[in-house]
């Protein structure tokens, strides 16, 4: 068999197990996370986290499969990281809001679904948690308005949080 005809069969091979690593790990995770008490919010980070690196090691897989020499690899990883790094940087709010998304979800009492108020004396604000994302915290007013709030705003200011027991 030809060498191209290979890499076709091991390139579907790689697909398709990413689509059923995918799908498996969403049953799996679902199923066994329901049993625990976290959020659901905080359920699809973990397998929005999982796909990342499942979706991370088929690219390499495949990069692997088409040829591409370790070296390659590694210069392109490192000019990747490079070139974040210079982007984090130069824009320390987008490091601070993906740090402060980590302290909101494991060390913050806030979740889905609970209502907050920010407590700022110059715009005071109050609204229902939609989501919780790497960057914002989406609230949704009384009015049904949509305000995005930067995590790192979220840990600067004081809130004062209602729990709704609506899961």
């Amino acid at each position: 068999m030809e060498l191209y005809k290979i890499q076709i069969v091991e390139t579907t091979l790689v697909l398709v197990s990413y689509l059923a690593i995918r799908y498996i790990t969403n049953i799996f995770v679902n199923n066994t996370l329901k049993q625990t008490p976290l959020q659901r919010g905080r359920r699809k980070m973990i397998i929005k986290a999982i796909h990342l690196l499942s979706f991370i090691t088929s690219l390499v897989l495949l990069s692997a499969i088409w040829g591409l020499n370790q070296n390659e690899i590694a210069v392109f990883a490192g000019t990747l990281l490079t070139a974040l790094g210079i982007a984090f940087f130069a824009q320390w709010s987008l490091l601070s809001n993906i740090t402060s998304s980590i302290l909101l979800f494991f060390y913050h009492p806030l979740k889905i679904g609970d209502t907050i108020k920010v407590l700022d004396k110059d715009y005071p604000f109050e609204g229902e948690v939609n989501d919780l994302t790497y960057f914002f915290v989406h609230l949704k007013t009384d009015k049904g308005e949509i305000i995005t709030i930067p995590n790192s705003l979220l840990l600067q200011k004081s809130i004062s949080v209602t729990e709704n027991n609506t899961l």
